[in-house]
């Protein structure tokens, strides 16, 4: 085994055997468990660093091994699987930082932070897998990871809620792996490539092939939360906010729009998905889940049900640009799936922040509440117009490009549904400002705790500015070499130059 056949196992390690390494921690092992926690983190960003140069300098990153005669488990590192890598990485660091402050007094924590690397490390491994197969083999362990963290806290409420993400998640990989086997059968291989491999099958298998495509779509779109799949998410959010930053930036919904992306390009090839018709339906149920999701969040109360709707809504869009089949509409799918991450994971951590500060879980107790915590409101702001997609926030370059693409794909419908949304995600987000900023406080906060000086744990507080911070930076610097725009740019532009 050379170091290029051992990169991609070592990216999986540094966050498996860590995971495994904190079950074996008692609670009074804080310093070991940080450590730990800290140290993986670090590491695999170093890694994929290294990873990631190593490609820019035309090394091949890939790791085989039998899983099946004729069927490998396959990690393979290419421009797309590293784009969600970096992501998961990136984000899994400042949500690390920010879940040590948060259950800093909370029991079980060595089962929740062993839980919560594992959690990643299935991540990593959907992004790296070089075949279907290996897809659905870290597919499944996401579910079966997240589910003790949804669970966590042990109440009833929440137990509820981890049957109802597994009887959505484990019919939606029951699906998952029925397509798989069926494509097996007529293909003779599940090896993602950039044009797919089912367009050369015969005309006779069509029908076929259309309707493990909904199969796939549906199996995968439970993840994604699209609508009518959606109904495990708005949920889990009883979870501790850091386990919801997961779900909503980092693994669980990622992982399902991510593998939409991969089943449109590298399974079917976008051609051939649009001679058989599937991108059309495909754009409508996204879009649809995109109103349906704003429409939602309009009324609810509790601020993270809110927000879980607004990602019911907003991870549609990474799945709608790539439904539109062309080229600058899936660069503003792909930078969508870096800046809803960014962006959502700012307002779970503030959400976070309110409730564990003041107690604050509704926008109704929300009055005045930017003079208490001024830091975390101004990152909310941040946060709230990036979604609605207000320049030079990264938000609004997802929506310029959608829009461009449409236009270009003369799907100019797409058009409407991208204003709709963002009217309608100003009329979820603005109203929350207003209220935080302009009205008066009350004289006392539902469950307030001091924290001297400072309005929060600086634990808790940092990673809400950074993600801030890298939202604003991700639309200011769009245009700069070696940006995300440009990255996602030369993906698509080798993809259909193909």
């Amino acid at each position: 085994m050379n170091w290029n056949t051992a990169l991609p196992l070592m990216v999986l390690g540094s966050s498996l055997l860590p995971g495994l390494m904190i079950f074996f921690l008692s609670e009074e092992h804080v310093v070991a468990r940080t450590s730990l926690n800290l140290a993986s983190a670090i590491l695999k960003i170093v890694l994929i660093g290294g990873m990631f140069w190593g490609m820019l300098h035309g090394h091949h990153y890939e790791s085989r091994l039998a899983l099946l005669p004729g069927l490998d488990l396959v990690l393979r590192a290419g421009p797309l699987s590293m784009l969600f890598v970096l992501l998961s990485a990136g984000l899994w660091l400042v949500t690390t930082v920010y879940a040590i402050g948060y259950l800093e007094e909370s029991p079980y924590r060595s089962r929740f932070f062993g839980f919560f690397s594992l959690c990643v490390t299935a991540t990593v491994g959907i992004a790296l897998a070089g075949n279907l197969m290996t897809f659905l083999v870290f597919y499944e362990l996401l579910t079966l990871c997240t589910y003790p963290l949804i669970v966590h806290r042990g109440t009833e409420v929440a137990r509820k809620a981890g049957r109802t993400y597994l009887i959505y998640t484990i019919f939606g990989g029951a699906l998952l792996l029925l397509s798989s086997v069926w494509l097996y059968t007529l293909a003779g291989t599940l090896e993602f490539t950039d044009r797919g491999f089912l367009s050369g099958l015969d005309t006779s298998l069509h029908p076929t092939l259309i309707l493990i495509f909904a199969l796939l779509i549906a199996g995968l779109g439970v993840k994604a939360a699209l609508f009518p799949l959606h109904g495990w998410l708005p949920l889990a959010m009883v979870a501790p906010a850091p386990v919801s930053a997961l779900l909503h930036a980092v693994a669980v919904v990622k992982a399902g729009a991510f593998g939409i992306v991969r089943v449109v390009y590298d399974v079917y090839g976008i051609e051939f998905a649009t001679d058989l018709g599937l991108t059309l339906p495909l754009a409508i149920l996204a879009s649809a889940t995109i109103i349906y999701g704003s429409l939602r969040a309009l009324f609810q109360d509790e601020l993270k049900r809110r927000l879980a709707f607004s990602t019911v809504s907003q991870v549609s869009y990474i799945v709608l640009g790539i439904a539109v089949a062309g080229p600058v509409a899936t660069i503003g799918g792909l930078i969508h799936l870096v800046h809803q991450g960014v962006q959502k994971i700012t307002l779970f951590f503030c959400a976070g922040n309110l409730a564990e500060t003041l107690g604050i879980h509704k926008i109704s107790e929300m009055n005045g509440v930017a003079w208490r915590m001024p830091w975390t409101m101004a990152a909310f702001t941040i946060g709230a117009f990036g979604m609605i997609g207000a320049p030079p926030l990264a938000g609004f370059f997802s929506k310029w490009y959608l829009a461009r693409g449409a236009l270009d794909a003369e799907q100019d419908w797409v058009i409407l549904i991208l204003a709709g949304s963002s009217i309608l995600n100003a009329a979820y987000f603005l109203p929350i400002l207003y209220i935080a900023w302009f009205k008066k406080p009350p004289d006392s906060w539902p469950a307030e705790r001091s924290f001297g000086r400072n309005e929060t744990s600086w634990a808790l507080l940092i990673p809400t500015v950074v993600t801030a911070m890298m939202t604003l930076a991700l639309g200011l610097l769009a245009s700069a070499p070696f940006s995300l725009l440009e990255w996602a740019s030369q993906i698509v532009n080798r993809g259909f130059a193909q």
